[in-house]
């Protein structure tokens, strides 16, 4: 149930990072943010009857996650946004690897 919960709290930071990218003007952030955040809720949903299904898709996730803003930062030199989505991508992708 708390592997759930964490899941959910990163579906919904990746929700809040669609929110914010579109008020900067980025329809790509907009729409990359809301696929990844509905993919982390099926996954979590999805955890629930088959775990290690779920969490193959949520580690899945947080690793084309992580190329992205990896590549992001690499470009733009810039650590907020793309560095800090990047650390906690990865922090996540770290959590998952004990599920």
């Amino acid at each position: 149930m708390f592997s759930s919960m964490i899941a959910i709290g990163f579906g919904l930071f990746l929700l809040t990072g669609a929110y914010f990218g579109s008020k900067a003007g980025s329809k790509i952030s907009l729409w990359m943010g809301l696929v990844s955040g509905f993919l982390v809720f099926v996954a979590a949903g999805i955890s629930q009857s088959q775990y290690q299904t779920g969490w193959m898709i949520l580690k899945g996730v947080s690793v084309l996650l992580s190329c992205v803003f990896l590549a992001r930062l690499l470009k733009t030199k810039k650590f907020m946004p793309s560095g800090m989505l990047l650390a906690i991508t990865v922090l996540f992708f770290i959590f998952s690897l004990s599920r």
